[in-house]
C-alpha cells in the first residue's frame, strides 16, 4: 500500500502544484510567494524565509497530499467496492478534500473572506476533484485490482 500512496502523492501532488503554479503566473504573481504562503500554514514565518520558505511550502504541499492519499487508501482498503466506480469515488473524495481543506482548515488558519469568490471555488473544486480525487481513485483501482493468474 505504501507504493500506491507514494504514486498517488507524486502524481496528484505534481498535477495540483503545477495547476497552482499556472494560476499563480496567470494572475501575475510569483510562484515563490505562493509556495511560501503554503508553508506559512504550519510555519507562519515561512513568508519571510525566501527560497527556504518556498521549499518548505513545496514539502508541506506534498506532505498534505500524502496524508490525503493515505486516508483515501485506508478508506478504499476497508471498502474495496468503492473502486468499482473509480470516477464516482474520485469525484466524491475530491469534494470531501475540497471541504476539508478550503472550508475548514484554510478558514481556521487564515480566516479568508467567506464565502470564497466563485473563481476560487471553481479552481479549487477542479483541482481537488480532477487533479486529486480522480487520480487517487484510478491509481488505487489499478493497484488493488486482483491479478489474474495464468
Amino acid at each position: 500500500m505504501g507504493r500506491t500512496i507514494a504514486l498517488q502523492t507524486a502524481v496528484a501532488g505534481t498535477l495540483d502544484i503545477m495547476f497552482a503554479m499556472g494560476l499563480t503566473l496567470a494572475f501575475g504573481r510569483h510562484i515563490g510567494d505562493m509556495l511560501r504562503f503554503i508553508g506559512s500554514g504550519p510555519v507562519p514565518a515561512a513568508t519571510d524565509m525566501g527560497g527556504a520558505g518556498a521549499l518548505l511550502g513545496l514539502a508541506i504541499h506534498f506532505a498534505l497530499m500524502a496524508v490525503m492519499a493515505a486516508i483515501f487508501m485506508a478508506l478504499v482498503s476497508q471498502r474495496p467496492a468503492l473502486l468499482h466506480t473509480p470516477f464516482r469515488t474520485g469525484i466524491a473524495y475530491g469534494l470531501v478534500t475540497y471541504v476539508a481543506m478550503n472550508l475548514i482548515l484554510v478558514q481556521l488558519r487564515f480566516d479568508p473572506p467567506f464565502p470564497p469568490k466563485p473563481l476560487s471555488i471553481a479552481t479549487q473544486l477542479f483541482a481537488h476533484v480532477v487533479l486529486v480525487g480522480i487520480p487517487f481513485a484510478l491509481i488505487a483501482a489499478r493497484a488493488l485490482r486482483p491479478s489474474s493468474t495464468s
